[in-house]
């Protein structure tokens, strides 16, 4: 064989270099943003404005004064905030260090927060003084002892304390606004740690890399159709899923971050109407506080508002009421290790033309995959098969592709499972349709077995949300003698409307086949997450109760 034929060309004097290639992040998109929009209003706050010329020093400040503090690559720096300006420039100033970025979930209690500050061994720990008590109680539980920076918001007006000797501002104010940032060595570099609901135990540790995190940001700005300077709510909670990616996202288009301490709809609709907000998102407890407002809260809106939910696909009674107050709504779909949402229901135009329950239906589906996202199927756990597309064969929803995360931080066993067979396994379980769409139909541990039968919960739950007087509904498994398991749902009644047992009852029997219909519907309030996922484990354990 000649020489020709055994070189290729394309790899002679071809190598990557500094000119060529560049490891992927979004610490770029702010650097550019404060470039070429230095004046433009990056940060509403209350009556704080500020432009990205001063969110970009502020942010180089931050990460300036941790590397004075001993702060480098790879430390982890939890942050215990609300949605605020700080909270954004965590989200820049950390990773510009090297280090991670943990942001802690607002709700959770002392335990819990012990735990996982242990395990992400804290180095450095910013708190809003809303949340010094919580995390005064976590500290005394802790064995790690990070430096302390203390958040003083004034927009907080309630009680609070510092737990350190180091306030925020002084921090930034010690720091150099032209501070020579680091981009990370490799694009397979830590930038984020965030961590599941522990609803079965202690949470896991999910590791994003700085290439997930550029791609999952820029996604969002194409499946959110985001033109420059969107002004964007921060409705979604910054430490979830580190707010779905978008405090990357907004600055690719040099939009404006209108912060949000409390979801209120006051306030909410105030805010769109002052500064023409364009986009928002959240799960569908934010949709549900927007339309039970009452009148005098409501501002009229100045433009359609575009919305973007996750969690169980919004009741056609709700979307058609949004659309209605205003709100365009689109589904999205992804999990904590899929850096938030990869799935997009992505509308089809000729849709427009269906009937209206048959609209709804399919706005009840998932979706397809996002750009970013390289792949994405139902199959068999066990044997990786995939399932016909006939929108009735179920298996686990996988994901594959550069937008799922590293794995579990000190969890190998667990990463190893979660990506058996080269496909990141959700664990839910849904079915792909003839047109490539995927819907869930249950959590694998959501499904009701009852008389040898499955029944999606799911199911379930969207006819008893189509009754008038329903504003929310969620289905478990109870144990029962001569069945196994019954569906029993726990409802929640629309402010001012009424319905009995036996009302719910008829029309379930009405709207599903006999067997799937529940056997006990209890009336009460339905625990949620602090995202509003409603907390079905603690639904199962009154269940059991109920049976007992």
């Amino acid at each position: 064989m000649s020489d020709a034929h055994q070189t290729n060309p394309y790899e002679i004097g071809l190598a990557k270099n500094a000119a060529n290639f560049q490891p992927l992040t979004p610490l770029t998109f702010l650097e550019r943003a404060a470039a070429v929009f230095p004046r433009h209003t990056a940060i509403v706050h209350g009556g704080l404005r500020r432009s990205y010329a001063e969110f970009y020093a502020r942010s180089r400040r931050l990460a300036s004064a941790l590397a004075a503090h001993g702060i480098g690559r790879n430390d982890t720096v939890s942050a215990m905030l609300a949605n605020t300006p700080a909270m954004l420039e965590c989200h820049y100033g950390v990773p510009m260090i090297g280090a991670v970025l943990n942001t802690l979930n607002t709700r959770l209690d002392a335990k819990i927060l012990a735990f996982t500050l242990d395990h992400a061994e804290t180095k450095a720990l910013i708190v809003d003084r809303e949340f010094a008590p919580v995390i005064g109680d976590a500290l005394n539980q802790a064995k790690v002892k990070p430096i302390l920076i203390d958040y003083d918001d004034p927009q907080f007006t309630g009680p609070g304390e510092r737990l350190g000797k180091i306030e925020y501002e002084d921090l930034l104010a010690s720091g150099d606004p032209g501070f020579s940032w680091s981009s990370p060595n490799d694009e397979w570099d830590a930038i984020t740690l965030n961590y599941t609901s522990g609803t079965t135990g202690n949470p896991k540790g999910v590791v994003y890399h700085h290439r997930g995190a550029a791609l999952l940001a820029q996604g969002n700005v194409i499946v959110s159709s985001m033109a420059k300077h969107p002004v964007y709510l921060w409705t979604l909670p910054m430490f979830h899923c580190n707010g779905w990616c978008f405090p990357w996202s907004i600055s690719v288009v040099a939009g404006t971050h209108v912060c949000l301490r409390q979801v209120r709809a006051a306030a909410i609709y105030e805010l769109i109407a002052r500064e023409g907000v364009t986009h928002l998102c959240g799960a569908p407890i934010v949709m549900s506080t927007l339309l039970n407002a009452p009148p005098p809260e409501r501002k009229k809106l100045p433009h359609r508002i575009a919305f973007f939910t996750a969690a169980a696909p919004p009741p056609e009674a709700v979307l058609a009421a949004m659309k209605e107050a205003g709100f365009e709504v689109t589904h999205l779909y992804g999990l904590t290790e899929t850096y938030g949402p990869a799935v997009v229901n992505d509308w089809q135009s000729d849709w427009d033309l269906l009937p209206a329950a048959e609209q709804a239906a399919k706005k009840a589906r998932q979706g397809v995959r996002y750009g970013a996202l390289d792949a994405l199927t139902v199959m068999d756990p066990v044997t990786m098969a995939p399932v016909p597309a006939d929108g009735e064969s179920i298996g686990e929803v996988m994901f594959r592709g550069n937008v799922v995360m590293k794995g579990y931080l000190k969890n190998e066993r667990a990463t190893a499972e979660a990506f058996a067979g080269g496909w990141f396994h959700s664990g839910d379980l849904g079915v792909l349709h003839e047109d490539g769409y995927v819907q869930l139909k249950d959590r694998s541990k959501d499904i009701i077995i009852s008389g040898g039968e499955n029944i999606s919960s799911i199911e379930v739950e969207d006819a008893l949300f189509k009754h008038p007087a329903v504003e929310l509904a969620a289905v478990v498994a109870k144990p029962d003698e001569k069945w196994g398991e019954t569906p029993c749902a726990f409802v929640e009644l629309k402010p001012g409307m009424k319905a009995t047992t036996q009302d719910l009852l008829e029309w379930c029997r009405e709207h599903l086949a006999r067997y799937k219909c529940p056997r006990v519907i209890v009336f009460a309030e339905i625990p949620k997450t602090s995202t509003g996922k409603v907390q079905k484990f603690v639904l199962r354990e009154r269940a059991k109760e109920l049976s007992a």
